[in-house]
């Protein structure tokens, strides 16, 4: 009974771990796409922030895809 507990509390803990690194890639990956957006908007003069808006936008929708992809079941397994 305290194996299962145990076993329980690791697979937890995983998760946890799991998607606090998804959590804390989005965060950096964020600031850095907003970042390098607003850089080459002003390197390039563009009248309207272009890619500040794209590059995050780009970014997340990627991010998405991957979180849909490492929590969906396989089939084959």
């Amino acid at each position: 009974m305290t194996e299962e507990r145990g076993n329980k509390n690791i697979s937890n803990k995983n998760l946890l771990l799991q998607y606090a690194a998804v959590g804390s890639q989005l965060l950096a990956g964020l600031l850095l796409t907003v970042f390098t957006g607003k850089w080459i908007d002003e390197k390039l003069h563009f009248s309207f922030p272009v890619l500040i808006w794209l590059l995050p936008v780009i970014f997340i929708v990627s991010m998405i895809l991957k979180v849909i992809r490492d929590t969906s079941k396989k089939k084959n397994g």
